[in-house]
This record gives C-alpha cells, sequence and structure tokens, in this order.
C-alpha cells in the first residue's frame, strides 16, 4: 500500500465521491478511480461497490476506513507535536541558580522569557552552588548557574560573567563617606566575612596581607543579600558579589567600589552529553541580554 492511495481512498470517503475527492487533492478523477482500483487489487477486497456511476463504500470499505480514519488521527497528533516542539520546545524548562543571580538576574530573565513563550512552564529553583550542579548532572534541571569553585566534573560548562568585587558599608559609618574602600581602610574593622570560593578567598587575603591589614571578622555569612541585611543593621562591613543586590532595599547600606580588583566568577552547566533543546537556547540568548545591562550602580560615583 502507497501513501497516495490511502490519500485518495479517505478522500472518497470524506467527501462522498471520486469527482469531490479529486478536487480536495488537486488531481484528476481517474487518479482518484485508479489509485482506488490498486488499492482494492492489494487489499484482496472491494472498498465501494459501482452503482449507476456512485462509488458506494462496502462494508469492508467502511471497516477499513475504520482504521485509516484512526491512521490519519494518529498523524494529525504527530504533526500537531512536531509543530509545538518546533515552536515552543519540549514545554518546559529547568533552571537552578545559585543564590547571588536567583534574587534578581534570573527571575528578570525567566520573566522576559515567559513574555515571549507564554505557554512553557518554567521551574526555578535557588540551591547552593553545589547542588545546582548535582540537579543539572542528574539531568533533572536543563541548565544551572553556579560558581567557579564547584567541580565542574560530570556537567558541561560555559563562562557566564564575572562580576566585580563591591563594599557594602552602613549609610552611618564614617567610611561611607569614601567613594572606593581598600584594604587598609578595613584594618580592625567589624568584617562581614562572606564564604568565599578558594580562589577569592586566596587573593583577598593576599590583598589584605600586602598592607598588613587585619580587619575583625564579626559574623560569617553564605550569602551576599544577608551581608547586605547584616550592613544595613549596623552590624559591620562586608564584601559582596554585586550581582545579588539589585532589588534590596540599599536605604541602610551604601555600595562603594573596591580595590583591588577582584571578581566572583560565574558559569553555565549543562546536563551531560545530551544536545540543548531550542527551549534552552532561547533563554540563554535571554540571560545573555539581562545580563549585559544588569549593571549595578555604585554610591558616590
Amino acid at each position: 500500500m502507497q501513501h497516495r492511495q490511502i490519500e485518495a481512498f479517505a478522500a472518497v470517503m470524506t467527501s462522498g465521491s471520486a469527482s469531490r475527492a479529486a478536487e480536495l487533492l488537486g488531481v484528476t478523477q481517474p487518479a482518484i478511480s485508479r489509485c482506488i482500483a490498486e488499492l482494492e487489487r492489494e487489499l484482496g477486497f472491494a472498498l465501494f461497490d459501482r452503482i449507476r456511476s456512485r462509488m458506494v463504500p462496502t462494508f469492508e470499505g467502511q471497516m477499513f476506513f475504520r482504521e485509516v480514519d484512526s491512521h490519519f488521527l494518529a498523524m494529525a497528533k504527530l504533526e500537531a507535536a512536531a509543530t509545538r516542539i518546533r515552536e515552543f520546545g519540549a514545554g518546559e524548562l529547568k533552571i537552578a541558580s545559585l543564590h547571588s543571580l536567583g534574587g534578581k538576574l534570573v527571575p528578570k530573565a525567566v520573566a522576559l522569557f515567559q513574555k515571549a513563550f507564554p505557554r512553557i512552564n518554567v521551574t526555578l529553583q535557588v540551591q547552593s552552588s553545589s547542588q545546582v550542579r548535582d540537579l543539572v548532572a542528574s539531568g533533572q534541571f536543563d541548565l544551572g548557574l553556579c560558581s567557579e569553585e564547584i567541580d565542574l566534573n560530570g556537567v558541561e560548562h560555559q563562562h557566564f560573567a564575572d562580576y566585580r568585587m563591591v563594599a557594602v558599608v552602613p549609610r552611618d559609618h564614617p567610611l561611607a563617606e569614601r567613594a572606593v574602600i581598600r584594604p587598609g581602610d578595613l584594618h580592625d574593622q567589624p568584617l562581614l566575612r562572606l564564604d568565599f570560593d578558594e580562589r577569592l578567598s586566596r587573593d583577598l587575603q593576599a590583598a589584605f596581607a600586602a598592607t598588613q591589614v587585619k580587619p575583625r571578622a564579626v559574623v560569617d555569612v553564605e550569602y551576599s543579600a544577608t551581608v547586605c541585611a547584616l550592613a544595613s543593621e549596623g552590624a559591620g562591613i562586608g564584601l559582596v558579589n554585586p550581582a545579588a543586590i539589585p532589588g534590596l532595599d540599599r536605604s541602610g547600606f551604601k555600595v562603594l567600589r573596591f580595590e583591588p580588583t577582584l571578581h566572583f566568577r560565574k558559569h553555565l552547566v549543562f546536563p551531560p552529553g545530551r544536545p540543548r533543546p531550542q527551549l534552552v537556547r532561547d533563554f540563554l540568548g535571554v540571560l545573555a541580554e539581562v545580563r549585559n545591562r544588569f549593571a549595578l550602580q555604585v554610591d558616590n560615583s
């Protein structure tokens, strides 16, 4: 059996005649009749009785059409599914992000993405970098954003962004009037100590050692947003990732430049050995756009 034969048979059954079937398919009536005759020979039974130039379906023809109709419905579903996948991807996107980017930057990208793809269901989880990596490595999530310090074995990864370290200072602190904070300014100052990765911690300690500076660590903190909250309460001075600051209430602290230049490095991670769906590529485009215009304004600048 050939598809053109089945198509001709279905057209006659749905339209009621060979002439109308020919109009539907854009062929001649003899071509329709020829296809029906060929199909009947291959099936071994008559599909139509020819009565006074009319084609009347036989009992066998009606039974066969039920199967053909089911086939066409299944094909229509497959075509609809292909269209949906082509236009909207798999219909679901799962994103995991570390806290510093999951507070503002990634949600902003998700909001813009949903405006462009309103039918896509997006899941966003904000976790530690190691948890992000595990969610992506196991294939539970489509992509993740994490810090460079974690073990990136078992995931595909690429550089996403470098964020220059800034200082957050209580607004009523004498250092709040400075334009730039340097290691020497922090000697014996109460320091809200962020849990830096190994590279960044080493670089910062080297900057302190070069000027023989010894800040007083008063609180150890895991997230930059928590450092900002503590600075607002006057608990101390912090050195943080600026990506975590947009969206926070800055009425209680100032954001100042810190020198020397030190960077927080962030990566995108993907499940290993899996091609990236169009949906993921579309979101990455939105994410890059948000990253590029997501600049933090420091005070006294």
